[in-house]
């Protein structure tokens, strides 16, 4: 029998630099692990099924886009092992209704949102909140990521209804469109990164998607201190070890999150995607990620 201590489970090509560099960093601890892909996956589940490999930790980046993968999460259910996103506060966060209501109990500033039901069940409008909306607006399924399904710079009735249709058994929220103030040369517009107890600001600018780490000069020039405690109140809520939000600092002098818990975060790093993250923070979400596991298999 070979017992690892993490099992990393990904099936995004893009996900290569980062899986390697995590476990090259896991081989450096003295933490064993095992990569599963669709490349080994068969092979894989045969290993579990007989007994012949077992894990203590999983770390899924797979089971969300490949479903082939989600056998694992009942796997490590039966043997006791702790997951990185337990998957069922992942599909709780994924939802960004439940989100923004959650959110406005836990005193998190959001924009104004009208959350309207499926429009297969209801495709009825209350004209009075959307005047409350401005113009423009945004238009986001409740379900889903990767920008897929949202509408930025919506105008009229017909947008919504078109936007619907799209997943017509999905909830959608209409927002007000947020407006960052200028820091220096940015906008002020953020993603925050958690990771398992670590939260690291980066300025992400919402029209050209590009990162740059916050340093430390910047978080005490332009007090952007406040952020790490916001970051901990989400992850209060979500209950996940590992995401990232995009906040925005509007021009009523608040930070607003505008966009709530992206899970599993996009880790392409910036030494070799212009779009990625740096490498600094992927570095320092690795050391994250095994510390936590060291914690987790000492328990």
């Amino acid at each position: 029998m070979n017992s690892v201590d993490l099992l990393i489970a990904w099936e995004w090509e893009y996900d290569n630099d980062f899986i390697h560099r995590l476990n090259d960093t896991c081989i450096k601890n003295n933490i064993s692990s095992y990569l599963v892909s669709p490349s080994n996956r068969e092979e894989t589940f045969d290993k579990l099924h007989s007994g012949e490999l077992q894990f203590k930790v999983l770390y899924d980046r797979a089971s969300d886009a490949d479903t082939q993968f989600l056998p694992l999460i009942s796997i490590a259910q039966k043997c006791n092992a702790k997951v990185i996103n337990a998957f069922g506060n992942t599909l709780r966060a994924m939802d960004k209704a439940t989100m923004h209501l959650e959110f406005l109990t836990k005193g998190i500033h959001v924009p104004y949102t009208v959350i309207l039901s499926p429009y297969d069940k209801d495709p009825h409008l209350n004209l009075t909140e959307l005047e409350h909306l401005g113009r423009p607006f945004i238009i986001k399924p409740a379900n889903g990521g990767g920008g897929t399904g949202v509408v930025i710079g919506a105008e009229s009735l017909h947008d919504i209804i078109e936007a619907r249709k799209q997943f017509g058994n999905d909830k959608y929220l209409l927002q007000e469109h947020i407006n960052p103030i200028i820091m220096g040369v940015h906008r002020a517009w953020f993603r925050v990164y958690y990771c398992c107890g670590t939260s690291i600001l980066c300025w992400w600018d919402d029209c050209t998607h590009i990162y740059e780490m916050v340093t430390t000069t910047e978080e005490d020039k332009y007090k952007l201190s406040g952020m790490h405690d916001i970051v901990d109140s989400i992850a209060e809520v979500c209950k996940l070890d590992f995401f990232s939000t995009e906040i925005c600092k509007s021009t009523k002098d608040m930070f607003v999150c505008v966009d709530y818990v992206n899970d599993p975060c996009d880790m392409r790093i910036k030494s070799i995607y212009p779009e990625g993250v740096p490498d600094v923070i992927v570095t320092t979400v690795i050391q994250s990620i095994t510390q936590h596991v060291k914690k987790c298999i000492k328990e």
